[in-house]
């Protein structure tokens, strides 16, 4: 983060033109990590708008969590989006979450209910000394002196929502409590990106950031995780192109890169100033997508 600026993340996103952010995961060997880092020092050559850092509600994890957000603000000039969830939390560990965060110089969090540990599609089960939803933990993350909180929106709906009305009144309520930016998480279907931000804008919120998550599927591991995340919401004509080339890894690496490329250059054509990479731990596809979309900074 650049000394002395502290402009929020809301007003960030507001102000770019054509850019993008990337997202990272706390990694669990040395190896990993080795690898993270030289993928953060490339990525930052391009000056992404901010880094998000992926969650755990095990002490492990949510302990990374905190370690690289921190280790982002200290050692280089991308400013640090923490993701935090509610999973297996009372609130006063996630207040302390909150403050451990503060400690480390880190100010903008990624405010999610989450899923249950080890199963997405588990019921949802709050901590007995906890929050029942995402837009009580922006309440908590706002009144904990965080300057930005985002929150997680749903191209499709969340799986619990019975339609998009309801899913919609959902994201205004979080929006209401403090939040002032989303991410619409593992963005396949740009149509129905679209058609989410247009909710977002006909509820008058138009003002609100609202940035797609593009996650280039560069082998059929990251297909299979990325249909679990999204309890197979993947739009039929993504499966028919990636069917024939599952047994040709350089073949299907490379149509996952297209895929993400066609998506971007349309979201671009409507008007999405900001697309959100994932990165999963490396430079060379997040690298790629940028130059090629001309989102650097």
């Amino acid at each position: 983060m650049t000394p002395g600026d502290d402009a929020g993340l809301g007003a960030r996103l507001r102000e770019a033109r054509q850019r993008f952010s990337v997202e990272f995961s706390p990694a669990h060997d040395e190896a990993t990590a080795r690898r993270q880092w030289a993928a953060v020092q490339r990525l930052q050559e391009l000056r992404p708008v901010f880094a998000s850092v992926t969650y755990g509600a095990g002490g492990g994890s949510r302990d990374g969590t905190v370690e690289l957000a921190g280790r982002l603000h200290r050692e280089t000039d991308v400013l640090p989006l923490a993701h935090l969830t509610a999973v297996g939390q009372s609130t006063a560990e996630l207040r302390e979450v909150l403050r451990a965060l503060a400690r480390a110089g880190v100010r903008e969090v990624l405010a999610l209910r989450g899923d249950p540990d080890g199963d997405p599609g588990a019921p949802w089960e709050a901590h007995p000394e906890g929050l029942e939803h995402a837009d009580e933990l922006v309440a908590l993350a706002r009144a904990e002196g965080m300057r930005s909180v985002g929150v997680a929106a749903f191209p499709a709906g969340h799986p619990e929502s019975p339609d998009l009305d309801t899913d919609t009144r959902h994201l205004l309520a979080k929006l209401r409590a403090g939040a002032d930016f989303a991410i619409a998480q593992l963005t396949f279907d740009v149509e129905e990106f679209l058609r989410l931000r247009d909710r977002v804008v006909a509820a008058g919120r138009g003002d609100v950031p609202v940035l797609p998550g593009l996650l280039p599927l560069t082998s059929p591991t990251v297909l299979e995780v990325s249909d679990r995340l999204t309890g197979g919401q993947h739009p039929a004509w993504l499966r028919e192109r990636l069917a024939g080339l599952i047994d040709d890894r350089d073949a299907f690496r490379e149509e996952g890169v297209q895929i993400a490329l066609e998506s971007g250059r349309r979201l671009l054509d409507e008007g999405v100033e900001v697309l959100h990479l994932y990165t999963l731990n490396a430079s060379r596809t997040a690298v790629r997508l940028v130059e090629e979309l001309g989102l650097a900074g």
